[in-house]
């Protein structure tokens, strides 16, 4: 246990040498390390699963409620019926609230009907339903819930389980190399994180919105509940993904396959790129222009990136010769 500890803590040395067994050891036991989180994660998130899906649910309860108030679909029938019945309860108890009743009893009774008339007409104003997906098998709610909670606890472990990685793999690079890969390594789950969110404040909203509106007046739209999460799951996954372009130029500039002044001339290509990646993705004109900004910002920041760091590295290896 405490072998486990030490190695889990402390990174091998370049200089250090192990044998093939050692290394099979300490892949194991950062693979235990990173399945423990995992795990802790994913009960965390499946304590929390009603949380998360009313977070997931959003924004799909805002598209599907503007359905029902128009009357779209088996819920928007439903839903006109509850306001026509609405009405009619408004309208039955003002005309019992004039009659005038002759007698004690009859004026208990009327009361009677009144106070049964407001509460139909305070049950009846409830806001539209809908703001759920629906499950169509037996077993789909708790596969539902247990796929999403892994989701979001892969999203969360992701942080630890990215060291694990970079301390394996590390000892194989010089201390040089080191420190021009450990500031990616530290970028990744950082623009990881941020795409995620950007996927859910901005592109999935907008998914939801142009998918659900496209020729709605046709089809009854019922929303799955497995099918809408693995979509919301498939944008934010994406979105996460495609914020790694600054890594991606970094990388490639390491490793000379272009350079920071190519890039910068052939800017063009990479706004028609991130255009194509956009309009590939759903939604509207708006959206498009709202994801393609960003993107584009991102191979700016990348080429930026790699610049400086071009630069930096050039400093260095001059100072090196004068020495």
């Amino acid at each position: 246990m405490l072998g486990v500890i030490r190695t889990t803590i402390r990174s091998v040395g370049h200089e250090d040498r192990l044998s093939t067994i050692d290394h099979l050891d300490e892949l194991r036991t950062r693979m235990i390390v990173s399945l423990s989180v995992v795990a802790v994660a994913f009960g965390l998130c499946f304590w929390q699963n009603h949380a998360i899906l009313r977070v997931i649910d959003r924004p799909l309860a805002h598209q599907t409620q503007a359905q029902v108030r128009k009357g779209e679909g088996p819920l928007g029938g439903t839903y006109v019926v509850q306001r026509s019945a609405r009405d009619i309860a408004v309208q039955l108890r003002r005309t019992v609230a004039i009659i005038h009743p002759s007698s004690a009893s009859a004026a208990s009774a009327l009361n009677a009907v009144v106070d049964s008339l407001s509460r139909d007409i305070e049950r009846l104003s409830a806001p539209p339903q809908g703001d759920r997906p629906v499950t169509l098998g037996i077993g789909e709610p708790f596969t539902t819930t247990v796929t999403l909670a892994l989701m979001f606890a892969l999203i969360l472990a992701l942080p630890v389980v990215l060291f694990q990685v970079y301390a394996f793999l590390m000892p194989a690079l010089e201390p040089a190399q080191r420190r021009h890969v450990r500031p990616l390594l530290t970028a990744v789950p950082l623009l990881f994180i941020t795409g995620v969110l950007f996927g859910y404040f901005v592109v999935l909203p907008a998914a939801v919105r142009f998918l659900l509106n496209f020729n709605s007046a046709q089809f009854n739209v019922l929303v799955q509940a497995s099918q809408y999460y693995s979509f919301a799951a498939t944008i934010l996954l994406a979105m996460g993904v495609l914020f790694q372009v600054p890594v991606g130029i970094m990388a490639v500039v390491r490793a000379g396959i272009v350079t920071p002044r190519q890039l910068r001339r052939n800017r063009r290509y990479a706004v028609l790129a991130c255009g194509a990646l956009a309009a590939f993705l759903p939604g509207d004109v708006i959206t498009l222009l709202l994801e393609t900004v960003p993107l584009y910002l991102l191979f700016e920041l990348g080429v930026l990136l790699a610049s400086l760091s071009v630069r930096r590295t050039r400093a260095r290896e001059l100072a090196a010769v004068q020495e």
